[in-house]
C-alpha cells in the first residue's frame, strides 16, 4: 500500500489538502452568509484567532490581518450602535487587508451592511451557533492541528484502550497482522502502513489516517481488507494522538533482551519522546495480546504505578528479610 491530533482525534479532518476557510466550515459547521465565495481558495497561515474589536472603532495600528477574525457577542452590541455609513466604512476598511474570513458566534443576527461589504471585498463571512469563547478554543484546536509540521511514517497506527499505539518493524513481521487481531478483539484502526504524523505541541503528535488507504488493511495471503465494511464503523478511527511505540523485531537466541523494564525506552520524532517498547518476535507468541497488555501497562506508568519498580522493592524486601533471619540464626548458634 502507498500514501497521507483529550482530544483532537474524536473527528476527521482531511489534512490531505491545505488549511482553508472551507475546511474550517466543514470540520466546525459553520454557515456560510456569502456562498457566492470560493472558500476552497481561502486560505489561512496560522492558528491564532483574533477579535474585531480595536478595528471597529477605527484604530488598525498592529491589526493582525493574517488571522482569523472573530466577532463576538461585545462587539456585535458596539456595531448596533453605528450608523450603516460609519459600519460601512469601518468593514470596508477591515476587508481591505484581505482577511481570510470573519466568522460571528453565538448564531448572532448580521446586519446587511455587513453581508454586503463581504461579498464585494470577497472575504467570507460566517456565522457559528457556538458561543464566542467556545469557537475561539475550537478554531485554535483545529487550525494547530491543520498547520503543524508534519511527518510520514512506515507502520500502523491503532487505538488500544484508548493509547495511541503505533507498531513498527521491518515488511512482513507482522504488523498488520496484529492490528487485524486488535480489531477482532474490539479496538480501532488509525492507519495501515503509512501514518502522516502531526507536531501538535511539544507533548503531542496526532497521527492521521491518509485518505488513500483510510478503512484499508493489507494482509499478505488475502490482499486488501476494508476493516469498515467487514467489522463496522466503531473499527476505524481517522487520528489519534500517539502515545506509545511498539517495535516489532525478529526473535535472535542469542541477544540479551530486558525482562524487567526498568529503564524506559524512548524514541525521537520531530522532537518529541514518545514511550517505546522493543517486542522480539517468535512463533506462537499472540501479539495482539501483547500490544493489549502494553497499553494497559503503559496507562497503569501514567497514573503513576510502575509494575517494574514495584518488582525489585519486593526482591529487594525478601533480601533484607533473609539476611535478617540468617543474622538471627548465627546470633543464636553463637549463644
Amino acid at each position: 500500500m502507498t500514501p497521507n491530533l483529550n482530544n483532537y482525534s474524536q473527528g476527521y479532518i482531511n489534512l490531505t489538502k491545505p488549511a482553508t476557510v472551507a475546511t474550517l466550515k466543514d470540520r466546525l459547521k459553520l454557515k456560510n452568509l456569502t456562498p457566492e465565495i470560493d472558500l476552497s481558495k481561502r486560505s489561512i497561515e496560522t492558528f491564532s484567532i483574533s477579535r474585531l474589536a480595536l478595528q471597529l472603532t477605527g484604530f488598525f495600528d498592529y491589526f493582525e490581518y493574517k488571522l482569523v477574525q472573530v466577532i463576538g457577542r461585545d462587539e456585535q452590541e458596539y456595531m448596533k450602535r453605528l450608523s450603516d455609513d460609519v459600519l460601512t466604512e469601518r468593514l470596508e476598511k477591515i476587508t481591505s487587508y484581505n482577511v481570510p474570513c470573519i466568522i460571528i458566534s453565538g448564531n448572532l443576527r448580521v446586519k446587511e451592511p455587513v453581508i454586503e461589504v463581504c461579498k464585494r471585498s470577497g472575504v467570507p463571512l460566517l456565522r457559528s451557533e457556538r458561543e464566542t469563547s467556545d469557537m475561539d478554543s475550537e478554531i485554535i484546536k483545529i487550525l494547530r492541528v491543520l498547520l503543524a509540521p508534519k511527518e510520514t511514517l512506515h507502520g500502523v497506527l491503532v487505538d488500544v484502550y484508548g493509547v495511541g499505539t503505533m507498531i513498527t518493524g521491518d515488511s512482513g513481521i507482522g504488523k498488520s497482522e496484529a492490528a487485524l487481531e486488535l480489531v477482532k478483539r474490539g479496538h480501532r484502526l488509525i492507519s495501515d502502513d503509512i501514518v502522516e504524523i502531526r507536531k501538535v505541541s511539544e507533548e503531542t503528535l496526532v497521527g492521521i489516517a491518509p485518505e488513500l488507504t483510510r478503512d484499508f488493511i493489507e494482509v499478505r495471503g488475502i490482499g486488501i481488507i476494508n476493516v469498515r465494511a467487514m467489522f463496522g464503523y466503531e473499527a476505524v478511527k481517522y487520528s489519534q494522538n500517539i502515545d506509545m511505540i511498539i517495535n516489532l523485531e525478529e526473535y535472535v537466541k542469542e541477544r540479551n533482551y530486558d525482562r524487567f523494564g526498568l529503564e524506559p525506552k524512548y524514541e525521537e520524532i520531530m522532537g518529541n519522546k514518545v514511550f517505546k517498547i522493543d517486542v522480539p518476535v517468535r512463533p506462537g507468541r499472540n501479539l495482539a495480546v501483547i500490544v493489549e497488555s502494553a497499553a494497559i501497562n503503559y496507562r497503569a506508568r501514567v497514573a503513576g504505578y510502575d509494575a517494574p519498580s514495584e518488582f525489585m522493592s519486593r526482591i529487594q524486601k525478601i533480601k533484607i528479610e533473609t539476611m535478617g533471619r540468617k543474622s538471627t540464626e548465627l546470633s543464636g548458634e553463637e549463644d
